[in-house]
């Protein structure tokens, strides 16, 4: 997978699951006194899983978690690039896979609504760019633009055939990813398993942010936006009230240094969409945040925040490549 989405959390700066949660001064919630932070970490989606809860049963709280961590690691063999035995791959090399896992196809019909609603911005068929600018890079520069226009040829998420009994590709050499939906759909995954054991208060960190409940003293989780240009800045500080965030930025994998190519592809053009270095999305699930903060890397400031008016609970924060913000009426902005 992709790097993780690089964000920061708190005022704390780059700080451990342990500091955000403010160990030790939790209050004002449901048996405020008995409650006490459990955390779990692994590794899946290409990063490191952090996993929290707030709960006065040690041991409900830590089959909790193990259960969180499983959901992930769960989605991560299922939709991985990387291994040889996800049904993405098995997808990408032989054109089809029947009988699909359920997982597998809630991703890809969410993915297709949101390639429709987003006029085809967001697009999981743009693996061919992403292998085509590697290539290049690994021989120390850039696509050709007869191997971008091969490789833009076979996008295109219309020819992407989704049901229950049987995910396929209708041309030879289309291939998925979804780095731009996974790490999103195993924070909601890890977030329902711990609502399975009756926790109210937890911090998902799958790659993209899920939260639950309070944090302390009945204040919101609040979570740090990545200065796209300063990696040690906050952009903004967001108290998330009880929804996603995800972050896409320029920043994160890139083939040129001065940011003008990275991972984000705009599928009609197949080089990177240049307005915008970073955005930030709120919204009910962390799938949603997720493929929307790529959906709006692309369709640039005016269309992300014309395309959010129109979706309940999403708010967003964009950032320009010089440095403009834009952002929604609702979003719950602390100062940095």
């Amino acid at each position: 997978m992709l790097n993780r989405r690089k964000m920061i959390w708190s005022s704390l700066g780059l700080g451990s699951v342990a500091a955000l949660a403010g160990f030790g001064a939790v209050a004002s919630v449901a048996h405020a006194r008995e409650l006490q932070p459990f955390s779990l970490s692994g590794r899946a989606l290409g990063t490191k899983v952090s996993l929290l809860v707030l709960d006065h049963d040690a041991a409900r709280a830590k089959n909790a978690l193990a259960d969180a961590l499983a959901e992930v690691q769960g989605v991560d063999k299922l939709m991985s690039l990387y291994r040889d035995d996800s049904q993405v791959v098995a997808l990408n090399r032989a054109g089809e896979v029947l009988a699909p896992d359920a997982r597998l196809v809630e991703v890809l019909r969410y993915s297709q609504d949101l390639a429709d609603r987003a006029g085809g911005a967001f697009d999981v068929t743009v693996q061919p760019l992403w292998d085509a600018f590697t290539q290049a890079k690994a021989r120390g520069g850039l696509p050709s633009a007869d191997a971008v226009r091969d490789a833009g040829a076979l996008v295109g998420w219309r020819d992407l055939d989704v049901s229950d009994e049987a995910v396929r590709l209708r041309r030879p050499g289309m291939a998925v990813t979804l780095n731009g939906v996974a790490q999103g759909y195993a924070a909601d995954r890890a977030l329902l398993a711990v609502r399975r054991h009756g926790i109210e208060h937890a911090l998902i960190d799958a790659g993209e942010f899920d939260t639950l409940g309070r944090k302390q003293n009945d204040k919101p989780w609040v979570l740090g936006v990545q200065d796209p240009r300063e990696s040690e800045k906050l952009a903004a500080r967001l108290g998330v009230d009880g929804r996603a965030l995800a972050t896409s930025g320029d920043y994160e994998t890139w083939f040129t240094p001065d940011f003008v190519n990275h991972h984000i592809f705009d599928p009609k053009t197949g080089h990177s969409p240049l307005e915008l270095a970073s955005t930030s999305v709120l919204a009910p699930t962390a799938l949603q945040a997720d493929g929307l903060s790529t959906a709006f890397m692309v369709l640039g400031a005016e269309r992300s925040l014309a395309l959010a008016a129109t979706l309940p609970g999403v708010d967003a924060l964009l950032i320009g490549k010089n440095g403009q913000r834009w952002q929604t009426p609702g979003l719950p902005a602390l100062s940095a």
